[in-house]
């Protein structure tokens, strides 16, 4: 059995890591975008499914086109940030099954299964989305994970014509400690679990 990790470890990723609301001016690799992937692919999936796509807007352009589509409040994050990445999931996943789960014909499971397909790709892409938060910790990034966006819009303008459905976007970079707020509270162990 493995040890626990370190409290500075714990603190990073949970205890002390924060939602950022603006970012320094420090940039954002391409390195670092692939090692972000290259951590988070490897958090499970059901059946390997792995429908986590991701747009990385990185230029300008790509940011003020997506902060378009933004409320009021989240429009100025996206257009500040070093990245905003769009994180979708790929409704034919399914289809790279055959490689990422090669042992059986997992395939045939979605074939005309709309309804799993559907609550498949949305519970996999979100629990990579998770990764994908988890990552940028490890790795020395913050992030700005939000909703409050026109989610027909960005399909349209960023995946027309794919399969891809966004699920969220989150800013990304080196948080600014000034753009946060007070730690908001967590419910206790009593208040949200139970032993049966």
């Amino acid at each position: 059995m493995a040890a626990p990790l370190s409290d500075e470890v714990l603190d990073r990723v949970f205890r002390t890591a924060r939602t950022y609301n603006g970012f320094t001016d420090e940039p954002v690799t391409e390195a670092e975008l692939r090692a972000l992937w290259d951590l988070l692919k490897w958090g499970p999936t059901s059946a390997n499914q792995e429908p986590l796509r991701i747009i990385w807007c990185v230029s300008q352009e790509a940011k003020d086109k997506l902060a378009g589509f933004c409320s009021a409040q989240n429009a100025p994050k996206v257009r500040k940030a070093p990245v905003t990445a769009i994180l979708a999931m790929d409704m034919e996943f399914y289809e790279r099954l055959p490689k990422l789960f090669p042992h059986t014909d997992a395939r045939a499971w979605f074939l005309g299964n709309d309804g799993l397909i559907k609550e498949s790709a949305f519970r996999n892409s979100t629990l990579q989305g998770a990764y994908f938060i988890i990552a940028a910790r490890l790795l020395g990034l913050d992030t700005g994970p939000m909703s409050g966006f026109d989610t027909h819009k960005v399909n349209e303008a960023f995946f027309g014509g794919t399969a891809y459905k966004t699920n969220f976007i989150s800013t990304l970079g080196h948080g600014d400690p000034a753009s946060i707020f007070e730690r908001l509270p967590r419910l206790d162990f009593e208040e949200a679990n139970q032993l049966l």
